[in-house]
């Protein structure tokens, strides 16, 4: 984390910064390194994040004090960790570990199950330390401990659908890239919708994979029609 914490005039009493050096700082004591280091990486991707995209959640008067800052240049350059107190994170939880880490943080399963555990200690120790509320904490070690079951099972799948795919030889008329939602699921049939196509999409799958699948969730990839219906030709991630 950065100096600027220690700066006057910072809007925020004690900033998410700050805050998250601390956490880290009373992790160091009594965590093994291994571990540390795990925190460490979780909680530097999750300022990161935080930086780059928390700025959708802000209302109209946060975004423009964050304009106001982040577009100064140098010393008087923050971003928005260095701006906003820690009543902030709760509601970014449920991005970070549903998009940023499936979408933009090239990692297994391993890693995506750390940022959900590290989440969880993080909203008890928010709470812990009056940062938050009971209600907020909640909320975000309840997205944590989900995070926990279903972002390794959404990992594995990926893999076991993406394997399929490139094991499948098929001839087909058209070609679909989307984002594709499970609407519902049989054994061995998967019903799917997509974003910029109104058919209704059912595809055979081997029944591991459906036994698999969760409605609900959705994978980004292609599927193609094909004389006998349409088939699943490459998939790139799988959302809970």
């Amino acid at each position: 984390m950065s100096k600027h914490t220690t700066r006057t005039g910072d809007p925020a009493k004690k900033t998410i910064e700050a805050v998250l050096d601390e956490f880290l700082q009373e992790q160091r004591q009594r965590l093994k390194p291994s571990t540390t280091r795990k925190y460490e990486d979780i909680i530097e991707l999750f300022g990161s994040f935080l930086d780059g995209y928390a700025h959708q959640s802000l209302s109209k008067r946060d975004n423009a004090l964050l304009d106001r800052f982040y577009e100064a240049e140098g010393e008087d350059h923050w971003e928005f960790c260095q701006l906003f107190g820690p009543d902030k994170i709760p509601g970014n939880v449920s991005e970070f570990l549903n998009y940023f880490m499936i979408r933009k943080v090239m990692c297994g399963k391993e890693l995506k199950q750390a940022a959900a555990t590290v989440t969880k200690k993080l909203g008890k120790w928010l709470q812990a330390k009056g940062y938050i509320t009971p209600k907020a904490a909640a909320e975000m070690v309840d997205t944590g401990a989900v995070a926990a079951k279903e972002l390794p099972a959404a990992e594995e799948l990926a893999w076991m659908l993406a394997d399929y795919a490139d094991r499948s030889t098929i001839d087909y008329d058209e070609v679909v890239e989307d984002y594709f939602s499970i609407q519902a699921v049989e054994p061995g049939m998967l019903h799917l919708s997509g974003l910029s196509t109104d058919e209704k999409i059912n595809t055979p799958v081997p029944q591991a994979i459906s036994d698999a699948c969760r409605k609900g969730w959705s994978f980004s990839g292609a599927v193609a029609k094909t004389d006998k219906g349409w088939r699943i030709l490459e998939v790139w991630n799988v959302y809970p």
